[in-house]
């Protein structure tokens, strides 16, 4: 008796954790599909809401230099081009700053003042965008301004913007690159300095070869950040909606033209800036999309 007992009772709860292996399955998937449906839905409410300006302009919306809502004349081209150079500027340079710093504090760096360092690259990722929008206004702007005149007569501008972008994404860069070099096994480290390598030999030929994919991966989330930054971005790059000669002209990018003009827009103004919302995100999709191609092709060419 007592052994039917167990038995019914061993049944009883291998179907209690069917039961709950099924519920856990479902759930999983379903917050899977989610994340599918809630990109779909995003894209075409865009593309739905963008469709208007695209059959009204066609791709002349792509090719025009000038933004003109007053004469319902809506070139995309001046914000497409603002979005790519701020974002390549401060990429440009936030790569070497922050691999630099990752270097120093994963390499060289005292232990004491490697804590200190690594949390106050941390309390930087944290500032809001505003703040650093702010200060670029009120103090990189008009520095700029008053020490090299000629090259930034207004301050603001599409380099102003960029350094900007650049200050505020070396903290995401950095952070990444330094966690990614302590996966490094210390015992590559000390064979390395063993056969007498210098320091930057080890970094250069023992550590970068193993830690390359998660350094793009660092790079590309700090460009994702760049692309899409609009409050600090709108302070600093001169909202200009004419297509900007030089580097260091005013200008414009795309999310600065989207919180400038949204609110008040209406009509086929509306329909454009949807589009132009559209096409930020056609822009971050294809980034990504580039870094999974770059990742791939380096675990193919990598020893096994």
């Amino acid at each position: 008796m007592q052994k039917l007992s167990a038995s019914a009772h061993e049944r009883s709860a291998l179907r209690r954790n069917g039961l709950v292996d099924r519920v856990f399955e479902i759930t999983t998937r379903g917050s899977a599909l989610m994340v599918l449906l809630l990109l779909g839905t995003i894209t075409g409410s865009l593309i739905l809401a963008g469709w208007p300006a695209l059959s009204e302009l066609g791709l002349s919306f792509f090719t025009d230099d000038r933004w003109a809502a007053n004469i319902n004349r809506f070139g995309a081209l001046p914000a497409i081009y603002g979005t790519l150079v701020t974002s390549l500027i401060a990429i440009a340079i936030a790569i070497p700053v922050s691999l630099g710093i990752a270097i120093f504090l994963t390499e060289i760096c005292p232990p004491k003042l490697r804590r200190t360092i690594g949390t106050m690259v941390e309390l930087l990722a944290g500032v809001p965008s505003i703040i650093y929008g702010m200060w670029g206004m009120e103090v990189l702007a008009p520095f700029l301004q008053s020490h090299f005149p000629s090259i930034f007569p207004a301050g603001t501008g599409l380099t102003t913007a960029g350094l900007i972008l650049a200050i505020m994404i070396i903290p995401f860069i950095t952070a990444v690159t330094r966690d990614v070099m302590h996966t490094v096994p210390p015992i590559m480290r000390e064979s390395a300095y063993g056969l007498g390598c210098t320091t930057w030999e080890v970094v250069r030929h023992v550590i970068f070869p193993s830690v390359k994919a998660g350094m793009l991966g660092g790079v590309i989330l700090g460009l994702g950040r760049a692309l899409g930054e609009t409050m600090a971005v709108t302070f600093v790059i001169g909202n200009n909606l004419f297509l900007s000669a030089t580097l260091t002209g005013q200008g414009t990018s795309i999310a600065a033209l989207i919180a400038n003009q949204f609110s008040e827009a209406d009509g086929l103004q509306r329909s454009a800036l949807l589009l132009l919302g559209l096409v930020l995100f056609l822009i971050t999709f294809a980034v990504l999309a580039l870094a999974r191609f770059m990742l791939n092709r380096m675990n193919q060419r990598a020893p096994s």
